[in-house]
């Protein structure tokens, strides 16, 4: 059996004390919410939600999310930082003699 695109979206199942119901949640279409009293009645409500939204949404000729599981990550990204703390971090890359961005991937990692 073939795989849809709906198969391929970020889904998560977590409890709503609100509610006090399970809820599902899709990442792609954060708008998009289902209640349910089982983790697993959750799930299957979020992915017909889902379905149904993306099937409205190609009928009339939209763009929707694309998967995550689908795109591609160059593994880099920037995070602003406060001036001092980049000094500071440049400092300890020099002392280490590494640079900065090795740095930061090892501090990451940790």
């Amino acid at each position: 059996m073939k795989a849809s695109q709906n198969d391929y979206y970020t889904y998560r199942v977590t409890w709503s004390d609100e509610d006090q119901e399970h809820v599902g949640l899709c990442t792609e279409f954060p708008s998009l919410s289902w209640l349910a009293t089982t983790p697993e009645t959750a799930l299957r409500g979020i992915r017909k939600v889902v379905a149904e939204m993306v099937a409205d949404m190609s009928q009339a000729g939209e763009l929707m999310s694309e998967p995550l599981a689908s795109r591609r990550f160059s593994g880099k990204f920037m995070v602003p930082v406060p001036l001092e703390v980049h000094r500071e971090l440049v400092i300890e890359a020099a002392e280490a003699g590494v640079s900065l961005n090795r740095l930061a991937t090892v501090k990451q990692a940790h």
